[in-house]
């Protein structure tokens, strides 16, 4: 599935200083995403924390992306649950929005064994009619998907590529080497998103993008080419950035920074909330070396 490579990115959800949704304020995010060269969205996954919105919130978020990308660039909706069936009903929600694929993480809290994941991820591949991104994220869901469960689901057609935040590039580079024809590999860490490509890798779906969608686009794209004598120092410029905006959880340091920006309220629902003021100077910080590169 070609439309998922490169830099896609894990698109905040921007609320008012009420608490409520800010579609003003999210179509404007996607509408500058899309001109500064993005190559695809990613809506409602952890960074958007679709787990504090209700049913019909995740649709008016989705919905919203859909209608302002046009068709301009794929557009993919997070559906995860610990529960198997809603996680399914959930798939089948986003599809009839008319999203380009599904983003589905691990059951987070329930704890599943390989065989459970499997025989999860394979109800949801058998229910979609879109394609499917698995999102393997040990960190927040505190099981990991082996690598041995990502190939055996890869046979799956329905089932095309991985977003990998395990952090683990032994892992990744397994799942590399024996992948099947046309199985993508995506980092979900920003500070991996050269180190994977060079071994093999296909891209990054991004959390500092909402930043600086050009540049972690342009990062991509320069390591898929194999120019790493301009990609690597790129990467060490943003780095710092990516280490900023990982001070506190995501999508706190995210939020801030966009606030920062001007682009979106600095508000979270709980149980987020807004960073401290030691990383709001770190963050601007990064940001303004980062805009002096860029102006140099």
């Amino acid at each position: 599935m070609t439309q998922f490579v490169g830099c896609g990115t894990a698109l905040v959800t921007p609320f008012r200083t009420n608490g409520e949704l800010d579609l003003t304020a999210l179509r404007a995010l996607v509408e500058w995403q899309i001109e500064e060269g993005i190559d695809f969205l990613v809506a409602c996954g952890s960074t958007g924390e679709a787990q504090t919105l209700t049913d019909e919130e995740r649709e008016r978020v989705v919905g919203t992306v859909v209608e302002v990308a046009r068709g301009r660039v794929p557009v993919v909706a997070g559906a995860t649950s610990n529960d198997t069936a809603r996680a399914v009903a959930e798939t089948k929600a986003m599809c009839r929005l008319g999203v380009d694929g599904i983003l589905s993480a691990a059951p987070y809290y329930n704890k599943p064994t390989q065989t459970g994941l499997l025989r999860h991820f394979e109800a949801i591949a058998d229910a979609t009619t879109r394609p499917v991104i698995l999102y393997n994220v040990p960190g927040r869901s505190a099981v990991n998907i082996a690598p041995g469960t990502i190939l055996e689901l890869a046979r799956h057609p329905n089932v095309v590529a991985v977003k990998e935040a395990s952090g683990d590039l032994i892992q990744m580079m397994r799942i590399l080497k024996d992948r099947p024809a046309g199985f993508r590999v995506l980092s979900g860490d920003d500070a991996l998103t050269l180190p994977l490509i060079a071994c093999g890798g296909d891209g990054i779906i991004s959390v500092i993008s909402n930043e600086v969608p050009a540049m972690m686009t342009r990062l991509a794209r320069l390591a898929r080419e194999g120019n790493l004598a301009e990609a690597r120092p790129l990467h060490y410029r943003l780095l710092p950035l990516i280490d900023a905006n990982f001070l506190e959880t995501n999508p706190a340091p995210a939020k801030c920074a966009l606030y920062l920006m001007g682009r979106i309220e600095n508000v979270l629902r709980l149980p987020l909330v807004p960073v401290s003021e030691t990383t709001r100077r770190a963050i601007a910080a990064t940001l303004e070396a980062v805009r002096l590169e860029v102006a140099a």
